[in-house]
């Protein structure tokens, strides 16, 4: 490599894009925001994310000149979603580096390795850790039995059921997931359900984060056959906001999980 490449390569990196908002809100909590030029569009954690960043992508679309104009020395992305970018990136001559946490121990784990990418395990551990004793503290609280089975919907049309952080946190919270079966199911449209089967399945809360889109509470209590189901019934359904849920990071784990406790038990 030239002295210029080697110039080009900083450890740990001074310039970082950020495609998704946990590692946005990973790197802030860590102290490092001030590596972060560019992030998703979906960062709203913490809120002056949204005046101090310059924005660069959507979910699975990008600003590809944009980000080579900030001339990053790495770039945050998660899961196949994101392949396309991440090739154009690539392409480009550019670092990337792809997360794939789907579950409670692939964020921890991924809040580690960030850590160690800038140089701050020490204080990524630690913040690891304080959410593992966070999430023994609420697993451990006392509940009234039996559990309440509770039916999470990531999406209304088709209809498909919650991504493994999310069946493990509501049994964190003291519930039980109606569909447990499918929590390993990284791909969305494995986890599609039918009515019908949400209907035998009769769930005591239905808790619903439509990806981006306001829930509609109507249009569940509307569907055929659903006004027995119990959460129906006694009116138990809850919308929980998409960004302290269905992003795979620090929010799902402290608000996202108070959420779940609150329509709960709340």
């Amino acid at each position: 490599m030239s002295a210029y490449g080697l110039a080009m390569r900083h450890f740990p990196p001074r310039r970082i894009v950020c495609l998704t908002e946990e590692t946005v809100e990973t790197l802030y909590l860590l102290g490092e925001q001030d590596r972060i030029v560019g992030v998703s569009g979906y960062a709203v954690r913490p809120p002056q994310v949204r005046r101090e960043k310059p924005r660069v992508s959507a979910f699975v679309s990008a600003d590809i000149p944009k980000i080579l104009a900030l001339e990053p020395d790495l770039v945050l992305a998660f899961s196949d979603l994101q392949a396309g970018i991440v090739a154009d990136l690539v392409r480009a001559g550019i670092d990337v580096h792809v997360f794939n946490q789907r579950d409670i121990a692939g964020i921890l784990t991924m809040i580690r390795t960030l850590g160690a990418l800038v140089d701050a395990a020490g204080r990524a551990e630690d913040l690891a850790k304080s959410f593992e004793r966070r999430l023994v503290a609420i697993a451990a609280t006392p509940r009234p039995s039996p559990r309440p089975k509770v039916y999470f919907e990531e999406w209304d049309d088709p209809l498909i059921s919650g991504i493994g952080w999310v069946s493990e946190l509501i049994e964190i919270a003291g519930g039980a997931d109606a569909f447990p079966e499918l929590r390993h199911r990284q791909a969305a449209k494995e986890r599609i359900v039918s009515a019908e089967a949400v209907r035998e399945a009769a769930p005591d809360v239905i808790l619903a984060s439509w990806c981006g889109k306001k829930v509609v509470p109507a249009r569940i209590r509307q569907r055929e056959g659903w006004s027995k189901i119990p959460a129906v019934r006694d009116d138990r359904i809850v919308e929980i906001k998409s960004p302290i849920i269905l992003q795979p990071g620090p929010a799902a784990l402290t608000e996202g999980l108070d959420a779940i406790v609150s329509a709960l038990w709340g």
